[in-house]
């Protein structure tokens, strides 16, 4: 008999649904931030063994859309609560259990199993703890609560037992050697926004895109080519930074992290873009990756 379906993390921004699926995956696949909207597009993360095959779906968080790109990222949101096999859904200590009480409605219609991790409990006390569990509960009757720190690495085979025991029985979706259903591409680009988001405030990062123009690989090292699009002229000189200063640092941040991801030297070389209205462009977001 094996087992194999589609876990898919869902919740609000900044509540640790990247970092529980990378610690659940065993690989940094979703890049981390304390800033909200840190990802954009649905990334799976897949951990296999000799009876199942569990992928897991990282989705952007939860947020009220201002732009056409945020829509397109609250569109991969409902696409995992569509296909989910299981649905796992992640809150914390710290956010308002009723927030956003429009989704914990959707939890109510789902005919899959429900999961409902409650994150950061190392920075809580048990009281809280228990009351959030028993208000998750009095909302969700047939869920099942799992208190837990992504952080910590606490209670993540509690997690992980949970799921199997829910999982259906099915053939693997994805080669047994497959991690995730994204290229090294992907990575490349994601890296680099993840730099952006830890090295520039306010407005820049959420202005931002990166494309991976060129990725050529040689017995040596990788050879990358990366754009980045903001949408004025004023961020184009606040990304580059007096003298190229700000973008130097951000090249070499994002090629260390690169070759620890990749294990092996990368050469990257990174250009700036003005595209003014990219985040209400559907060609643009289309040729971003956001739009089908």
């Amino acid at each position: 008999m094996h087992k194999s379906g589609f876990v898919n993390i869902i919740g609000n921004p900044n509540v640790g649904k990247s970092t529980l699926m990378n610690a659940l995956v065993g690989e940094k696949l979703s890049i981390v931030t304390a800033k909200a909207q840190t990802t954009r597009h649905r990334i799976m993360g897949i951990v296999n063994g000799e009876d199942f095959q569990i992928v897991f779906s990282d989705t952007p968080g939860i947020l009220k859309p201002n732009y056409r790109l945020q829509q397109n990222m609250m569109n991969f949101v409902d696409d995992a609560f569509g296909d989910a096999d299981i649905a796992l859904y992640v809150t914390d200590t710290v956010e308002k259990a009723d927030k956003n009480v429009d989704y914990v409605e959707k939890l109510k219609k789902l005919r899959c199993p429900v999961i409902v991790v409650v994150n950061k409990i190392d920075i809580s006390d048990q009281n809280k703890v228990l009351d959030l569990m028993g208000w998750w509960k009095s909302q969700l009757p047939e869920a099942i609560i799992i208190p837990a720190s992504a952080q910590e690495r606490f209670n993540l085979d509690t997690i992980l037992d949970t799921v199997l025991e829910h999982l259906p029985e099915c053939p693997p979706w994805y080669d047994k050697d497959a991690f995730t259903d994204k290229n090294l591409r992907f990575f490349a680009s994601e890296i680099i926004r993840e730099k952006i988001l830890l090295n520039y405030k306010e407005e820049i990062p959420y202005s931002c895109e990166v494309v991976v123009e060129a990725f050529k690989e040689g017995e040596e090292r990788y050879d990358i080519s990366a754009v980045i699009y903001v949408m004025r002229d004023s961020q184009k000189g606040i990304l580059i930074g007096k003298g190229g200063s700000a973008l130097k640092k951000l090249g070499t941040d994002a090629r260390i992290d690169m070759e620890d991801f990749f294990q092996k030297k990368v050469f990257l070389s990174l250009f700036v873009k003005v595209d003014e209205g990219w985040r209400e462009s559907r060609r643009e977001l289309r040729k971003f990756g956001y739009e089908q």
